[in-house]
């Protein structure tokens, strides 16, 4: 039994704008499949993709909280020409400059235009085959805490584990790597990225839930009703959710 990660869920004011946004940042499609707007390759809504991790934008009436969010997207490129060109277009299509005490760095720090930060990184050779997003990073306490939980709990696998950093990727070596970095900053607002995992084939969703609380997950009441989705947090309290299988 595991999950696999299959989308960035970000809430939004406007789904179709931010998402229309992260569709040309990305080079990919906004599709309008009901209320929420997802983001992904072109050529057609294939959900979820074999590889790579979509985004999900859902519609809330608050607006982003001035805070930093725990969770983020770093952007790949190939060249320093290319980054440089890829943040002025991100630029242009209203992402803005921001702060979060990153000091004097190679990477480009952005915020899209609900202010949700990402990074655009200079070219690394670790994330030459990621496609447009390297990796999905988040915040926390303990990274080999979260290595050991978020491992037990998708089929992904743990690349490099250290007290400062934990990195794992699918077991295909593909797609964005999901890393887990030490900060100093605690949980101070509702998660306004998260990820959203789907049981393998043949698994339910109710025994996976099951399972994630035994690892230490905790369920979560956001307000959501009766839905076919199960809100949780991870031990240090990222949110997150398990969909329905189709």
């Amino acid at each position: 039994m595991a999950l696999r990660p299959v989308q960035v869920n970000i809430k939004a004011l406007d789904p179709r704008a931010v998402g229309g946004f992260w569709a040309a940042a990305l080079g990919w499609r906004a599709y309008h499949p009901g209320v929420t707007t997802y983001v992904g390759p072109g050529g057609g809504l294939l959900w979820p993709d074999p590889v790579l991790l979509g985004i999900d934008v859902v519609p809330v009436p608050e607006a982003k909280p001035g805070v930093k969010n725990r969770t983020h997207l770093d952007l790949a490129t190939t060249s320093p020409d290319h980054q440089s060109e890829l943040v002025a277009r991100l630029t242009e299509l209203g992402a803005t400059p921001v702060d979060v005490g990153q000091g004097d760095v190679p990477w480009r720090c952005l915020a899209d235009p609900e202010g949700n930060e990402f990074c655009v990184l200079e070219p690394r050779e670790v994330y030459r085959d990621t496609g447009p997003i390297a990796a999905v990073v988040v915040d926390c306490a303990d990274p080999r805490a979260m290595a050991r939980f978020w491992g037990a709990a998708t089929d992904w696998t743990a690349r490099e584990v250290t007290d400062g950093l934990a990195v794992l990727r699918s077991p295909e070596d593909t797609g964005p790597y999901l890393e887990f970095l030490r900060t100093p900053d605690g949980r101070t607002a509702p998660d306004r990225v998260h990820l959203d995992l789907l049981p393998r084939p043949g698994d339910e969703k109710e025994a996976e839930v099951a399972r994630l609380q035994s690892l230490g997950a905790t369920g979560l009441d956001l307000g959501q009703g009766d839905v076919p989705w199960t809100c949780l947090t991870d031990p240090e309290g990222h949110e997150f959710c398990v969909l329905a299988p189709s």
